[in-house]
């Protein structure tokens, strides 16, 4: 006969056994999909790609890329939202899918808040104020005081209505107090040529976009929309030295569905957290023009909401659609 004190021993290591038994990413059996709501070859993707493998190797398993582009982001993030909570699925969302796009208002398949998990913030991709190289501003206050002396003459471009190009200018000319006109284009691949040549006089455009035309001697950057300087660019003053407050970041951020359980999002969280602090993987983050961000889902949740309620209320004020 089995003594009784060794079959309560057994029982006790059954039950401990038996209790972390739901933890789906404790050894997950199939490889996670990391959903990237737009097309291969963008920032996004890039991020995506050069997160995955780390944090695959933190989790013990594989993780797969699987670009659903279309719609703003939508299209991808709506197939996580109702994806099982199993922590299998997860999506890579940026500003455009969580602040942006419920703040324009459009009629989205899914609540932001609601149908999603937090799990991680994860990187910022500031922007650089651009102007064209002969232009007579050579700071941010020079070009405040231009504009204030050429109400309604001055043009700036973006990559769109309601992007986060527009977005950015439309802050500035808020609190600098501007009349700067709107000038949309398909992209800003398509608005530097009209930068450079002085059609347009002001972009906000992305780092590793707009910086070879600066290091090539075609633009002029006046500053970088961080509140403190950039390590990515560091020579590059704030824009809120001139303007206090002023910041504007793409950000990027891992949710998983609604519901997710607590003990998946803590194990994902931690292995984005470390695959972040590799000098590998920050490195090449910042060959993309991100910096990189440690966080907790309640601060990854907290700065998505504070996000949200400054683009809805520069969208309400100016009136901004997407068209």
């Amino acid at each position: 006969m089995i003594p009784r004190h060794l079959l309560l021993r057994g029982l006790a290591a059954a039950l401990a056994l038996g209790a972390v038994a739901p933890l789906t990413l404790a050894q997950p059996a199939k490889p996670i999909r990391l959903v990237v709501p737009f097309p291969a070859g963008g920032a996004t993707d890039l991020f995506a790609r050069t997160l995955s493998q780390k944090m695959g190797e933190k989790l013990g398993t594989t993780i797969v890329i699987d670009n659903k582009p279309g719609a703003g982001g939508s299209l991808g993030s709506d197939l996580v939202a109702r994806a099982p909570a199993d922590g299998l699925t997860l999506l890579l969302a940026t500003t455009s899918t969580h602040s942006i796009g419920p703040a324009l208002g459009g009629k989205l398949p899914y609540d932001t808040v609601r149908d999603f998990t937090p799990i991680a913030h994860v990187g910022n991709a500031p922007s650089i104020m651009l102007v064209p190289n002969d232009s007579p501003a050579k700071t941010v206050k020079e070009w405040i005081e231009y504009a204030k002396k050429n109400p309604n003459q001055l043009n700036y471009a973006s990559s769109g209505n309601g992007t986060i190009v527009q977005l950015t200018a439309e802050l500035f000319k808020a609190q600098a107090g501007l009349q700067v006109t709107h000038v949309p284009y398909k992209g800003t691949a398509l608005a530097i040529p009209d930068l450079i040549s002085g059609q347009v006089q002001v972009m906000f455009d992305s780092l590793p976009t707009g910086m070879p035309h600066v290091r090539d001697g075609r633009l002029r950057a006046l500053g970088v929309t961080t509140l403190k300087r950039s390590p990515l660019a560091p020579d590059l003053p704030p824009v809120a030295d001139t303007l206090p407050g002023f910041e504007s970041n793409t950000w990027f951020g891992l949710y998983g569905p609604r519901d997710l359980p607590a003990e998946v999002v803590a194990r994902v969280n931690t292995a984005a957290n470390q695959a972040l602090n590799d000098a590998e993987v920050r490195a090449k983050l910042t060959t993309l023009g991100i910096e990189p961000v440690n966080s907790t889902p309640q601060q990854f949740s907290k700065m998505v909401a504070a996000d949200l309620a400054k683009w809805k209320q520069i969208i309400v004020e100016r009136k901004i659609v997407n068209e």
